[in-house]
């Protein structure tokens, strides 16, 4: 039943999800939003394989509403009776006919909107899927440029208001327009006359809506990318609560999120106004086409070119047209809505992904594994992180990378796992890359489902024994049911130092040939932390392998030592090499050893 225009407007009002913006907001970044003809072209390769199924709706709908329009000229008839004085008898077929008309229009009515809605939520499930499988396979960088927040809205509120536009407004937009266009042609047979009354309402009907989809659906696109932006804020603010906290930047962050939202409220407002606006300009061109039809049936009753049965027939389709007419009007906030988040999910799910880092052979193959040369990166333009960085790292060598916070190490190691694209220079590896780092997340399931997330087809001896090698199969069989226990969210809870050891086991498992180790172990306490660095010798055994040092022992058991400061190499070597050097490295294991003998 289509809602009213208070009810629309109400419920507009009451939907944070609308969103608009009079100011620059946090624009995807990095995901991409699908132009109008991709759109067209992506909703068509998705409703391409199946067609019998959409033809098959658009049969039974468009006969449903045929039967449907049979209801007018029927009452027609009714009224030539009464007004002819003919028994009262002549009225039973006619009544006979219009309650089988109301049955089978029911009936098919019903079976066509089953069909409709099949088709809906089979092709949004399609949609879904695509959009999960090619947002897994973004890469990190695009994500991180793009913001969670962004992401998240997508997923969220992007999915929910196009499968509620599937399963509402397409019925609704389907059947109306179907009734809009199979009326018009009632009309006609009844007179042509009565047509071209009937369309003085259509210059004013097409003119209100060309300007309400001209401004609604920029406006509805900004305001998804408001809602994004909010959610971006909170979900940076509350992910560092705890440095918020200790730099007391409570109220600069609180202003921040209150900005976002106060701009993303102003927008919601802005398309509460449209709406109103919106339903206003519909009834001018409902009244004028009425008193069209109701004076030209008065004007062939007089001439004597149609009944008085007539002329109410064509009163009650024009009258039956507010109800599709409108129907179709109003719902069109709901599909600019809909559309603009359905462009930001095809975005994703039907762009092309694009080109992953280049993964050459390097120049002296079985010399070098990896190959770094003229190296520079920089996440903001002028503010370099990276400077002509040139590095090497021979087959099954383990490479520590060492240096104050900030040197740039964590950059560099992201840049050789693939994570991120340098600015210039080249990057050159001799095989897949596995990168673990200090944030690892436990996958909510069984564990053995999580570990095998890394290889599927792996087998349970498998998995125990790639536990048994990171020192985690004496805890992992302990749970309450083994590897079968439910960790994650909801699940058993794991220990920071646990769910690195399952990260480790899933790398095992994996089994790269090139390992970057990004800070991996620092999550564990001092108490965990050397049998936590064992582990992880133990994951590296065979491997190239660079390690981003949280602990100078790491460094010290490494091949070779690279030493980093503002984002070069400043120093190279090994252990013993290095602080015979009495250099940067040398001052560092001085100050680390003089702070664990007075701990």
């Amino acid at each position: 039943m289509t809602e009213s225009p208070r009810e629309h407007v109400e419920r507009t009002a009451d939907q944070p999800t609308r969103e608009s913006a009079d100011q620059p907001t946090q624009e995807s970044a990095g995901l991409p939003v699908a132009t109008p003809a991709e759109l067209r072209a992506a909703v068509r390769e998705l409703l391409r394989p199946r067609r019998g199924l959409t033809l098959s709706a658009v049969a039974v709908l468009t006969a449903a509403t045929a039967v449907g329009l049979l209801t007018q000229p029927l009452l027609g008839r009714a009224v030539d009776v009464v007004a002819e004085g003919r028994p009262a008898g002549d009225l039973t077929w006619l009544v006979v006919l219009l309650s089988a008309v109301a049955v089978v229009q029911g009936g098919a009515l019903a079976y066509g909107l089953v069909l409709v809605s099949r088709l809906g939520e089979t092709t949004l499930a399609r949609l879904r899927e695509r959009f999960v499988d090619r947002a897994l396979r973004l890469p990190l960088d695009q994500l991180e440029r793009a913001g969670s927040g962004d992401l998240t809205a997508r997923v969220t509120g992007d999915v929910t208001l196009v499968a509620q536009a599937v399963r509402n407004a397409l019925p609704e937009l389907a059947r109306s327009a179907l009734a809009i266009v199979l009326t018009f042609g009632a009309l006609a047979l009844l007179d042509w006359r009565f047509l071209l009354a009937a369309l003085v309402a259509v210059p004013l009907q097409v003119h209100t809506a060309r300007w309400y989809l001209r401004h609604a659906l920029p406006l509805y696109t900004r305001q998804r990318v408001a809602v994004a932006g909010v959610q971006q804020r909170l979900l940076e603010t509350l992910g560092g609560a705890r440095t918020v906290r200790a730099f007391r930047h409570h109220a600069r962050h609180t202003a921040r999120v209150e900005d976002s939202s106060l701009h993303a409220r102003g927008l919601t407002l802005r398309g509460v106004r449209l709406v109103i606006s919106f339903y206003t300009r519909l009834h001018i061109p409902e009244f004028l086409g009425l008193a069209a039809v109701l004076i030209t049936g008065f004007v062939l009753v007089r001439d004597g070119s149609a009944s008085i049965g007539t002329a109410t027939a064509a009163a009650l389709y024009f009258h039956s047209l507010f109800t599709p007419v409108n129907a179709a009007l109003v719902l069109m906030d709901d599909a600019q809505s809909a559309r603009a988040g359905l462009a930001r999910i095809v975005g994703v799910a039907h762009h092309g992904l694009p080109e992953p880092v280049p993964v050459d052979p390097p120049t002296a193959p079985g010399d070098v594994t990896v190959a770094v040369t003229a190296l520079d990166h920089a996440y903001e333009p002028g503010r370099p992180v990276l400077r002509d960085i040139d590095l090497a790292l021979r087959p099954k060598e383990r490479v520590a990378l060492v240096g104050a916070s900030g040197a740039g190490k964590s950059t560099l190691a992201k840049l050789i796992a693939g994570v991120h694209r340098p600015a210039a220079g080249r990057i050159r590896r001799a095989g897949a890359v596995g990168l673990v780092t200090q944030e690892v997340h436990v996958f909510a399931g069984p564990l053995a489902d999580d570990l095998r997330l890394a290889r599927p087809e792996a087998t349970d001896a498998e998995l125990r024994a790639a536990l048994d090698l990171v020192g985690a199969l004496g805890w992992a069989e302990a749970l309450p049911t083994g590897l079968d226990t439910v960790v994650g969210a909801g699940g058993h809870p794991l220990t920071p130092a646990q769910a690195q050891q399952l990260a480790l086991a899933r790398l095992v498992l994996t089994d790269p040939p090139i390992v970057v180790l990004d800070e991996a172990t620092a999550e564990a306490g001092s108490t965990g932390a050397r049998s936590l660095e064992r582990a992880a010798d133990r994951a590296l055994d065979g491997r190239t392998a660079l390690v981003v040092a949280h602990r100078l022992t790491q460094a010290a058991t490494a091949d070779r030592i690279v030493v980093m400061s503002e984002g070069r190499v400043v120093e190279t070597g090994t252990h013993d090499e290095l602080r015979a050097a009495r250099g940067r490295y040398a001052a560092l294991w001085d100050a680390w050893s003089d702070h664990r003998t007075t701990r």
